[in-house]
């Protein structure tokens, strides 16, 4: 157990939830975040008081929680990952840069109220309990096929990347990144969540690669490092 990583007793059974459609964690993933939307501000502020946890968590676009129908907020997918803020400052004009460390996926119970502008939730950690261990037992991926669709998918839509540092990562590590930062829909995203296990996760990945890898050609704005 990492020394700061919490037990699973002390989990919170609720959490803040910061919504944004097409932005996964997972656990053992760490997220860069910039926050400046006031609420969220208020959120990482009242998170840093408390356990210094909120989860990231999708809107779903079929969805719509009655709490959250009186404000026109959308509906929230029904899994999400908790993190722990790792790490913060401050900046000159006010944001907040957060690295936000993935720690175990969620279920959510039910929306409750709100608190000072950010949506919040009732957790349910029961089926993703193994997520808290640190070091997993391995899972062997097929590498270089994963590589090889890699270097298509980026191929198809013009994404740089650090190949250095790409094969430098350990099997667990690469799987984890390459499903936070490939530019995947939203759906696709959440797929790659819900996987059961690491295994199902990283061919849940191959299978997306691959799929993207003979896709039309997209045009440049993306870089993975």
């Amino acid at each position: 157990m990492a020394a700061f990583h919490p037990q699973f007793e002390d989990l919170p059974k609720e959490c803040a939830v910061f919504p944004l459609t097409g932005v996964l964690m997972l656990p053992r993933g760490k997220l860069p975040l910039n926050i400046f939307e006031r609420r969220y501000l208020a959120m990482v502020m009242d998170s840093l008081a408390t356990g210094r946890m909120f989860g990231m968590i999708q809107p779903d676009p079929h969805a719509q929680s009655p709490e959250a129908e009186a404000s026109d907020e959308p509906g929230l997918y029904r899994v999400g990952c908790l993190g722990r803020v790792s790490s913060f400052s401050e900046t000159d004009d006010g944001r907040l840069l957060v690295t936000l460390t993935g720690m175990v996926r969620f279920t959510v119970a039910s929306e409750l109220d709100g608190q000072r502008g950010y949506r919040r939730v009732r957790c349910d950690f029961a089926r993703y309990v193994s997520d808290m261990d640190m070091n997993p037992p391995a899972v062997e991926i097929e590498r270089e096929k994963l590589l090889s669709a890699l270097r298509g998918y980026f191929a198809r839509r013009n994404v740089e990347a650090n190949w250095d540092a790409i094969r430098g990562l350990s099997d667990d590590g690469l799987v984890i990144t390459l499903a936070m930062a490939c530019p995947f829909e939203a759906v696709e995203k959440q797929a790659l969540l819900e996987a059961l296990t690491d295994a199902d996760r990283a061919a849940t990945l191959l299978a997306l690669l691959q799929m993207g890898a003979a896709g039309p050609d997209l045009p440049p704005g993306h870089s993975v490092s």
